[in-house]
């Protein structure tokens, strides 16, 4: 890329660093230390205000990079990203945003706890929701490695790594200083910087073709080298049964995921009411899906324009296939027209790399001070005391929490961001979907129960991955030199989400511990009324 790209580029993104730590820095000097404000910025958001900060953190470098990518390589089998992620949010809607709002407090372990002995449930939530957490910012800083190659126009190890470390750091920051208000506001100013940026780029596709959809789709099928079989399914998931297995899985995933996702179920408790959280499902929904449609025009737009192999040639994975669709529609490399539009797009994707690892930290950080410090600590201190120590440790552990997710980063920088979005998908509906299902919904659910969904959904979909071809046995595996492949699938969903409702029930049905009836109904009209309700 030019020096004007990197210039232009580098200024917008510096730009909206600034204004972001200013949010941040005015936050933190009126922020007063409670567990309310950190963990749910004192609940004070609107659903208006709560949808745009869902929709910016749930899309994320995978959507606006790694879907578009997927698409413009494989064409319809790419767009299974797009269906999954939407579809994913009406079971949100209908089964998670109120009956959350209204049980927990501030994480997924609040909901299970209320039923069950406190301390093991909240230790095996807690270690689930910081795996899927750290899963899901490996996708975003592989997102920022590809962007800063392609920006800097270097490849090197080096680049990448220093652009995961700067991202990485940035992300610190804002969540231990600013904690949810922050981290929210960040989330409403990227979602509208997307939302626009995403809008532009679709228009400005729609007129290269004159507003004819055909047309756009027999360009991109023609440039694919694919012919019609581009526009059919089968290019990526149908060639053997072992592909439309992993077709299956991963639809599978993405769907259920969606409502174990630790920071999504975290954003439910920012809005006073059980109401405004239905209302701010709503608002996401209309966003996220406005989003996604055009991320489909996006996609064949850049196998038409930019072309699969140039996209290829820039990203093996196909995560650069906007920027360089962007810098096509503005004029082409050189040009002014191309320079200021690719390096708007580069700057709205920094921008959502930060402010979903943001999100994604915060949940995370929640999930270790208030689930799992909480239940090891043993002391008696008071009430202020403990929630006081509650948020130091939160600020202390999204360093520790943002170390591991950079030295993966640097581990997986060669893979799809969205297909590593995909693996935290699957790992989420493994082990949270069922545990908080069961809490809601069976009344004779027990700890044993509790404890023996997230773990037998945990550990085999963990196992499941590290025996797959993602690990290990093909060229583009993490470790290609060496084969431990055992298990055929690159996705664990289809094997691993039935298992942690199987091992739910086996648990239940094999303890020994009777069902509290009356917490049971108290869960039941606190989750259907919001009586009660924090």
């Amino acid at each position: 890329m030019t020096g004007q790209h990197q210039m232009l580029a580098l200024v917008l993104f510096s730009g909206f660093v600034a204004v972001t730590l200013g949010i941040t820095t005015w936050v933190s000097r009126r922020r007063h230390g409670s567990a309310e404000e950190f963990y749910a910025g004192g609940r004070l958001f609107s659903p208006m205000e709560n949808g745009f900060a869902i929709a910016g953190d749930y899309v994320s470098a995978a959507s606006f990079l790694g879907v578009t990518g997927l698409i413009a390589l494989y064409g319809y089998d790419g767009m299974l990203y797009v269906v999954g992620f939407l579809v994913a949010w009406l079971v949100v809607l209908f089964l998670a945003a109120e009956l959350v709002r209204n049980c927990g407090r501030f994480t997924l372990a609040d909901v299970v706890a209320a039923r069950m002995s406190e301390r093991p449930v909240r230790i095996a939530a807690g270690t689930s929701s910081v795996t899927v957490s750290v899963l899901y910012l490996v996708a975003q800083m592989v997102g920022a490695g590809s962007l800063v190659a392609l920006l800097l126009g270097r490849t090197s190890g080096a680049d990448q790594a220093w652009a995961v470390i700067g991202v990485g750091a940035l992300m610190v920051i804002y969540v231990s200083l600013g904690g949810m208000r922050a981290t929210t506001w960040i989330q409403i100013v990227k979602a509208v910087l997307l939302l626009t940026g995403t809008v532009v780029l679709t228009a400005l596709v729609l007129l290269r073709f004159h507003g004819d959809i055909d047309q756009l789709l027999i360009a991109a099928a023609d440039r694919s080298g694919h012919g019609r079989a581009y526009l059919a399914p089968g290019l990526k998931y149908g060639g053997t049964w072992t592909a439309r297995l992993d077709f299956i899985s991963l639809g599978l995933a993405l769907v259920l995921g969606t409502a174990g996702l630790p920071h999504i179920l975290s954003r439910f408790y920012t809005v006073p009411t059980a109401r405004a959280a239905r209302r701010s499902a709503v608002w996401s929904i209309g966003l996220i899906g406005g989003f996604y449609l055009m991320t489909i025009v996006l996609g064949f737009g850049a196998a038409a324009v930019v072309g699969p192999e140039a996209v290829r040639g820039s990203n093996a994975a196909g995560n650069t296939a906007v920027p360089l669709l962007a810098l096509d529609l503005g004029g082409g490399a050189g040009s002014t027209g191309g320079t200021v539009l690719f390096a708007i797009v580069a700057a709205v994707a920094f921008a959502t790399i930060l402010a979903v690892v943001a999100g994604i930290t915060l949940a995370s950080s929640a999930s270790v001070a208030h689930d799992l410090y909480a239940s090891l600590r043993r002391s008696r201190g008071t009430a202020g005391g403990r929630a006081s120590s509650e948020v130091a440790v939160a600020r202390w552990s999204a360093v520790g929490i943002g170390v591991v997710a950079i030295a993966l980063g640097l581990l997986a920088r060669d893979l799809n961001v969205a297909f590593l979005v995909g693996l935290a998908f699957a790992v989420a509906a493994s082990a949270n979907l069922p545990v908080l299902l069961y809490s809601l919904f069976w009344r004779g659910f027990t700890t044993r129960g509790a404890v023996w969904a997230v773990y037998g959904g945990l550990i085999p979909a963990l196992g499941l991955v590290l025996l797959s071809p993602v690990v290990s046995g093909s060229p583009s595996s993490l470790f290609p030199g060496v084969d431990f492949q055992y298990f055929p699938l690159q996705n664990p969903g289809i094997v691993s989400i039935p298992l942690g409702f199987l091992a739910g029930w086996l648990g239940t049905i094999t303890s020994d511990e009777v069902a509290d009836e009356a917490k049971y109904a108290e869960t039941e009209v606190r989750s259907l009324t919001g009586a009660g309700a924090v």
